[in-house]
């Protein structure tokens, strides 16, 4: 059994041997050998493992995706939405045919090796054409599915993805508009996201676009005031104060302290 946890970054999971269960977001699936899951922050899921298996994890942030589309309307910004802010999770592997899973496993293999070699020049070019190579291959498996698992009635996984396709604005997150979109009672959706997840939908909202912030301080050299007005803050004051409730430090106590 692989417990039950939570990310703070993105994931591309490759199942290199064995077979059992992958639970997500309160959705279950078969996994075999050759299969891949890509989770995103927050997302919950455990293993339930039948035989024994072999993974292997490629982490990153947003900033990584980000990084590489910085014009609006580049081919990049389309695998970076495919990839970020489509329903992934409710699909399970990403990728049915066998064919496309080689080539994903070969790219991984590569991607190994050039590991051995990480401190040369080329290293970090390398690392990122082969990431690239990946996204746009889950990219175009998960765009070209046109018939999806079912997901189950009661899965909260829809308004997990939800709130990471409008966590920039405020306005699209308050209980009232959720309930709205999701056709409940706003004192039943946060019950409903509460049972499910342990957690008040607005505290993980919170949390969510708290962990997104300290990839900006951490990964980006955008001043307080661009964080704050990208996350839809009021004012400066307002972000800095919400941000030290919930990590214990100020934004620049938190980067000066990376720095460190």
């Amino acid at each position: 059994m692989h417990s039950v946890h939570k990310h703070t970054y993105f994931e591309i999971i490759f199942i290199l041997k064995g077979k059992g269960l992958h639970n997500i977001n309160g959705n279950t699936f078969r996994y075999e050998e050759g299969d891949v899951f890509l989770l995103g922050p927050e997302d919950f899921h455990d293993f339930e493992i039948e035989n024994l298996t072999e993974f292997c994890f490629i982490r990153f942030n947003e900033l990584f995706n980000k990084n590489h589309t910085a014009e609006k309307d580049s081919p990049w910004q389309q695998i970076r939405k495919a990839l970020l802010y489509t329903s992934s999770q409710s699909r399970g592997s990403i990728v049915q045919d066998k064919a496309e899973k080689q080539k994903l496993h070969s790219l991984l293999t590569i991607l190994e090796g050039e590991y051995e070699n990480h401190q040369t020049q080329y290293f970090d070019m390398i690392r990122d054409s082969l990431m690239q190579g990946m996204m746009v291959i889950l990219a175009r498996n998960l765009l070209g599915q046109t018939r999806t698992k079912p997901v189950l009635k009661d899965s909260v996984e829809p308004v997990l993805l939800y709130v990471r396709q409008h966590i920039y604005n405020p306005a699209e997150l308050t209980m009232e508009h959720l309930a709205e979109v999701f056709n409940y009672a706003p004192a039943y959706i946060s019950i409903f996201f509460k049972k499910q997840t342990g957690e008040s939908l607005k505290q993980y909202i919170i949390k969510h676009k708290i962990k997104l912030i300290e990839a900006r301080l951490l990964y980006s050299q955008l001043s307080l005031s661009e964080i704050a007005n990208e996350f839809g803050y009021t004012d400066e004051s307002h972000f800095c104060k919400q941000f030290r409730k919930y990590t214990g430090s100020t934004p620049t106590e938190f980067r000066k302290m990376d720095v460190a």
